[in-house]
């Protein structure tokens, strides 16, 4: 594996997990408490297309969808001072989580199945990925993703934690990193 272009300080900071997790209130937190960029990989597809993903899905497919996903988190996460949301689909590409983990800090934000449920009602409508699921295949498709988030940088269960709480961990894992590390 080639050596990163940034130092750890210097590092985007990447995030990942499952639809829902929390990763971009997260992420935006910690951009804003670090003074960095805040980039929403899903958000950049929507203004490039001009429609949300749940329309992006259903007027290119999902196949396009997912190659705009690849150029624009391969372009970002070899960016210096970035946090960068993805969408939970996005690692699931090897391309993305070989060049995330080369070039940034990946921080998966993991959350249990029984959490997660209760979130549900307030995901199935704007995530093209739940549309026409049943809660069984939901369930199947959230173990599935789980085993390949587990390459990541670091991982913070969210459970009983509030957005607050798992950026300022966060963020004091990061300069612990940079006093370690620098």
């Amino acid at each position: 594996m080639n050596r990163s272009l940034h130092s750890v300080r210097e590092k985007s900071l990447v995030f990942i997990g499952f639809m829902g997790v929390g990763k971009t209130t997260v992420a935006q937190l910690v951009a804003k408490k670090l003074y960095r960029d805040f980039v929403d990989i899903d958000h950049e597809i929507e203004k490039e297309y001009g429609m949300p993903t749940t329309e992006i899905f259903k007027s290119i497919g999902e196949a396009k969808f997912r190659t705009k996903e690849k150029e624009y988190v391969l372009r970002y996460c070899k960016q210096p001072l970035k946090v960068i949301s993805l969408g939970g689909g996005a690692f699931m590409q090897e391309d993305i989580r070989k060049s995330c983990l080369e070039h940034s800090i990946v921080f998966y934000l993991d959350i249990s199945w029984d959490s997660w449920k209760e979130r549900l009602h307030m995901l199935v409508d704007s995530r093209p990925v739940l549309q026409n699921r049943s809660l069984e295949d939901i369930e199947t498709l959230f173990n599935e993703r789980k085993s390949t988030y587990e390459d990541h940088n670091s991982k913070l269960m969210t459970d009983h934690i509030n957005e607050e709480e798992v950026a300022d961990y966060i963020i004091d894992s990061v300069k612990l990193a940079w006093e370690l590390y620098s």
